[in-house]
């Protein structure tokens, strides 16, 4: 009987993504809803939004590019999803810093 390496899942990981989906998701839906209700009262929700799509973003691209192996399509594919999440952590940094000067 083989022994399984228990530090390398991919069942498991590919789970714990989609659970991170899932959870980051309606997280995501519910601060979208309330932010476009009511703008003025929920605007500091909106670099949360860009800093929860970053997230989704960089989990996605270091889940590829771990598992790419010598796949360089795949390995550049995570890499630039990689890139899209460090944009959208930015702009959600520009945009906290632009809501905290107008408060």
């Amino acid at each position: 009987m083989a022994i399984q390496d228990k530090r390398h899942n991919p069942r498991g990981e590919a789970m714990m993504l989609d659970l991170l989906h899932i959870v980051v998701g309606i997280l995501a839906v519910i601060c979208e809803v309330l932010a476009f209700l009511n703008p003025e009262k929920y605007q500091i929700l909106f670099p949360v939004i860009f800093w929860m799509a970053g997230l989704l973003n960089g989990v996605n691209g270091w889940y590829k590019i771990k598992n790419s192996g010598r796949d360089k399509k795949r390995k550049m594919g995570g890499i630039f999803l990689c890139f899209v999440a460090l944009v959208l952590v930015l702009i959600g940094i520009a945009s906290a810093v632009t809501i905290r000067r107008q408060l």
